[in-house]
């Protein structure tokens, strides 16, 4: 397991990952990140990256997101924990 898993292991047991497209759509709260898994579907696709322009929230894409998850066939998420984001984040960009 790798850091980004134990992360987002972590966050998810703390309730702070909105897993799936409706749910982040109607989410209405604070978001410090979002991931994508790169098998999602260009209309997924193109919908996340809206949410994101439009809520000025950071995107990465990532492999396996389901597997990191624990939920098969995940590909989408949200993270609503700022230290949890900034960490991955740094992470993602190579820091």
């Amino acid at each position: 397991m790798n850091k980004i898993d134990g992360l987002i292991s972590i966050a998810r047991k703390a309730g702070f990952v909105i897993i799936g497209q409706d749910n982040l759509k109607n989410y209405d709260k604070k978001l410090y990140l979002l991931l994508l898994d790169y098998t999602a579907g260009k209309s997924l696709s193109r919908e996340i990256e809206f949410l994101s322009k439009t809520k000025n929230v950071p995107l990465f894409r990532v492999e396996n997101l389901g597997e990191k998850v624990g939920i098969e066939n995940c590909k989408t998420l949200g993270l609503k924990n700022k230290a949890i984001s900034e960490n991955i984040s740094k992470i993602l960009k190579g820091e």
